[in-house]
């Protein structure tokens, strides 16, 4: 009895097999779903036409590819999961669960499967270049270099890892190394700006200013102007004494691209061509630039530390250090306080309430510091 109904079992799992093999699948209407990009009504169809339990890896990889490019991530990775406990060597499939979990922010899921792809192939270019992502994403700087080299060994002109690596190696002044990089993928790839950038970086660092003027020029001819180019420009065309075209060059920037550097040489090249004046006037956006906005407040609250810790010269000097970046009412009304309070100095008290007055401080946010101001004044001036 107990083996007829075994046979009986067996004859059903069969025909359900059968079945779902030779479900008839309308190719044109899928071909249509696909190149009309309408994926997420693709992955519904095959789910109604595949019946579970699905054992085919082709219908199984099917439905994993549509939903993939559906969007619908989690479901994708779950077909896909399917086939690799089919079939544990299926490196393609080994490859998907990677790149899913990589585009699902599970770096450290991805990072084991591609990992196992590596147990088989170690000639695998893209499992080596997604390595690097992770390892980057991870700040594994030595992971990160021995996976770029890796893969640009396999494939020295791809330009994403060439430039990646040999930015890796500027960074770290390795620039003979960088320089053997880049030489072989723009040797495959002249035009390519992504190289172009890292190259224009390298001959910067190496100080080689009339080949950086032409990779310069070359990225801005290619429609790349970007502050960071025409800065390395400016840069490389005053090191050449070309100073009117560092000027040029900079004065051309847009407002926004402008910073420290830029605005140093610009001042520079205008001292070089003996126009004081304008050198003064972009040295001191230069100076501005480099100092941030808030060290007048940072300095406010070094002070009130130090008068807190009853440290009063500390506290007035960084106090007056606080009003050369940026002359702050409530700055001299401290200034004052400790004057007057701690110090029992009247003078230098009455100078800096009759400043605070004179800075014109909020009426509707700081009546009573006025108030007393003014109070005190009156008081000491006797």
């Amino acid at each position: 009895m107990k083996s007829i109904y075994c046979l009986l079992l067996l004859s059903i799992l069969s025909i359900r097999c059968f079945a779902q093999e030779t479900t008839k699948v309308d190719d044109a209407l899928l071909l249509d779903y696909y190149q009309n990009q309408r994926f997420a009504e693709a992955a519904d169809y095959l789910k109604k036409t595949y019946s579970e339990p699905i054992n085919s890896t082709k219908a199984l990889g099917q439905l994993a590819y549509t939903l993939n490019m559906a969007g619908r991530l989690a479901d994708a990775e779950g077909y896909y999961q399917r086939i690799y406990n089919i079939d544990s060597t299926n490196t393609p499939v080994l490859y998907s669960l990677g790149s899913l979990n990589l585009r699902r922010g599970n770096n450290d899921k991805a990072e084991v499967y591609y990992k196992r792809i590596l147990t088989r192939d170690i000639t695998n270019f893209m499992v080596y270049k997604q390595l690097a992502t992770i390892s980057h994403d991870k700040n594994d700087l030595t992971s990160y270099i021995v996976y770029l080299q890796k893969a640009n060994k396999l494939n020295p002109a791809e330009p994403d890892v060439a430039s990646d690596l040999s930015e890796v190696y500027i960074s770290m002044k390795f620039t003979a190394q960088a320089e053997k990089v880049l030489n072989a993928a723009i040797t495959a790839d002249p035009e390519n700006i992504v190289l172009l950038n890292s190259l224009m970086k390298l001959q910067y660092a190496q100080m080689k200013w009339p080949e950086t003027v032409g990779t310069c020029l070359k990225l801005v001819n290619y429609g790349n102007g970007s502050g960071q180019v025409l800065t390395k420009l400016g840069v490389a065309y005053y090191n050449t004494q070309n100073y009117d075209c560092s000027i040029s060059t900079f004065v051309s920037m847009d407002k926004i691209a402008r910073n420290e550097t830029s605005y140093y040489y610009t001042g520079l090249g205008y001292k070089a061509v003996k126009d004081q004046n304008m050198a003064i006037f972009y040295l001191q956006k230069a100076i501005i630039e480099g100092i941030s906005p808030n060290t007048g407040a940072y300095y406010g609250e070094v002070a009130d530390s130090n008068e807190k810790l009853h440290k009063f010269k500390k506290a007035i000097t960084a106090y007056q250090k606080s009003l050369e970046f940026d002359e702050t009412p409530m700055i001299y009304y401290s200034l004052a306080n400790v004057y007057d309070t701690n110090l029992k100095d009247k003078k230098s008290a009455v100078k800096y309430y009759k400043k605070y007055l004179a800075s014109k401080p909020p009426v509707d946010k700081q009546k009573g510091f006025i108030d007393y101001s003014k109070s005190r004044v009156a008081v000491l001036s006797k």
